[in-house]
């Protein structure tokens, strides 16, 4: 594995155990040490920019954020991707029928038209407070780049009904991530791996939701953490250990990328 020169990395569950809800001293010498080892280090994350978690002593490369849609580094916006207008209004409709609230976000806001249970806890793992924003409806008039929701699968349908060119992706059973139908981690990877010219075989990706999955399979060597979906391990290239074991240092250490 000589050849990686560049790193994608889903947090919740991955580089963040989900019970302790932070990073640990390993997980942070891992990321210090891949960035000495002149390896890319890249967040890949369905957060939004302004939810991101800053980690002491660790600078990302780049930030693939809303699954993809928004990617970007210090000096430039890598690639921009959000839902149509038509569907933002179709799916805020959609969801209303059900009694769900949704969160559009933006790159800059993150504006809720209402509360539940679901969206709420939703929102804690990024230790987030959901709060109804006045302006809503101004704020849904904006690039909206996904939109989060309470949601179980056999709502899915009702969600997407009449929406042309938007997608649900789910790493939780209790909510959903609504992204631009070409859209995801995957074409998030590919337009990075275009930013820095680098191959999909100088790239590897750890993940273990199944919002995870085109990630994996659009970088050389997909890894999926040892508690990962049972869907995304059998994509992946290689299994590491659980998150709450440090399982991407100590592959990391075996492998010799650090």
């Amino acid at each position: 594995m000589t050849n990686i020169k560049i790193a994608f990395f889903d947090i919740d569950g991955t580089l963040i155990d989900m019970n302790k809800k932070c990073i640990s001293e390993k997980m942070l010498e891992t990321l210090i040490r891949l960035k000495e080892n002149n390896i890319v280090i890249c967040i890949a994350t369905g957060r939004s920019p302004v939810s991101l978690p800053k980690f002491a002593g660790v600078e990302f490369d780049a930030h693939l954020t809303f699954n993809g849609s928004y990617c970007f580094n210090k000096e430039h916006v890598i690639f921009s991707n959000p839902i149509s207008q038509k569907d933002v209004k179709t799916i805020i409709r959609n969801a209303a029928s059900i009694n769900r609230p949704v969160s559009v976000a933006t790159k800059t806001r993150l504006a809720a038209n209402g509360k539940d249970e679901d969206l709420t806890e939703y929102y804690s793992f990024a230790k987030l407070e959901l709060e109804i924003a006045e302006d809503f409806e101004a704020v849904a008039c904006e690039d909206v780049y996904q939109i989060m929701m309470g949601c179980r699968e056999n709502e899915y349908c009702t969600v997407l009904q009449d929406v042309d060119n938007a997608r649900i992706t789910a790493w939780w059973d209790r909510a959903v991530d609504i992204i631009p139908a070409n859209g995801g981690k995957g074409t998030g990877i590919e337009k990075v791996l275009e930013y820095y010219h680098f191959t999909k075989e100088e790239a590897i990706a750890f993940g273990d939701g199944n919002n995870d999955m085109e990630m994996l399979q659009a970088v050389g060597w997909g890894v999926a953490m040892e508690n990962a979906s049972e869907g995304l391990k059998q994509a992946a290239d290689d299994i590491c250990g659980h998150v709450a074991d440090d399982g991407i240092y100590y592959y990391c250490m075996e492998h010799g990328l650090i």
